[in-house]
């Protein structure tokens, strides 16, 4: 990954981007938050983890503070409304599942879809990010490749007893990337960042973590197909 090769021409102050920034700023920001908690509710599946799981949230709460400070330094008021209910399906699944205490499937929906879905986006926006921002954010996303390699590390020691798990948790949880990836769609383009390069990031992080786990290429390929298609 490289910052030096894209040079956007972006008015950061203007009405347009701003209010672009809103929405998309409030996303990062309650995105943190949801990591946060859910990390808090692992350690109840896993305390034996416990001391991990709560440094991962610590991490979690100063990248949020840092993206709230992103919000500011344009002057921004985060929607955060608009925030809460974009991430509202995925988080009764991971709730759904810490009370059946499935912890899989919770690690999937936070360590494996979220993270990846954080990674994807932090990468294609630091090269149209304000200075500010930019400096931030690469600063938070050395940080989330640590959280998607607890949930890897996890998931491939208790491969064979949660594969299963894992493939019914996939086919919930991944066509809500693609509904979430078209709902900012519009506000994301204005910020520099294109739809189709969030996709194929998103993909590379996620199949890239299945692959560490134990599934093989042609059940990556299968996996990725039911979570477009919803089958």
């Amino acid at each position: 990954m490289t910052t030096a090769t894209a040079t956007p021409v972006l008015d950061y102050h203007s009405d347009r981007y701003k209010d672009a920034y809103s929405r998309i700023n409030a996303i990062v920001i309650e995105g943190e938050q949801e990591a946060h908690d859910n990390y808090i509710d692992l350690a109840k599946l896993l305390p034996q983890h416990q001391e991990e799981l709560t440094r991962l949230a610590k991490m979690e709460a100063r990248h949020k503070k840092g993206f709230e400070a992103c919000g500011r330094n344009l002057s921004v008021t985060p929607d955060m409304e608009f925030a809460k209910a974009f991430f509202e399906k995925l988080r009764a699944n991971f709730q759904r599942a810490l009370a059946e205490g499935k912890t899989a499937t919770c690690l999937l929906i936070q360590a494996l879809i979220i993270e990846s879905f954080a990674i994807a986006a932090y990468n294609i926006y630091i090269p149209m990010a304000d200075p500010f921002a930019r400096k931030i954010t690469e600063s938070v996303v050395k940080d989330e490749y640590s959280h998607l390699n607890f949930g890897e590390i996890w998931l491939k020691e208790h491969f064979e007893s949660v594969k299963g798990e894992l493939e019914e948790a996939n086919r919930a949880n991944l066509p809500l990337v693609w509904k979430m990836l078209n709902q900012v769609e519009a506000d994301a383009k204005v910020l520099g960042m294109e739809k189709d390069a969030l996709v194929e990031d998103f993909m590379i992080q996620y199949s890239g973590a299945l692959e560490n786990i134990g599934f093989t290429t042609r059940e990556i390929m299968k996996m990725s197909v039911y979570g477009l298609t919803g089958a």
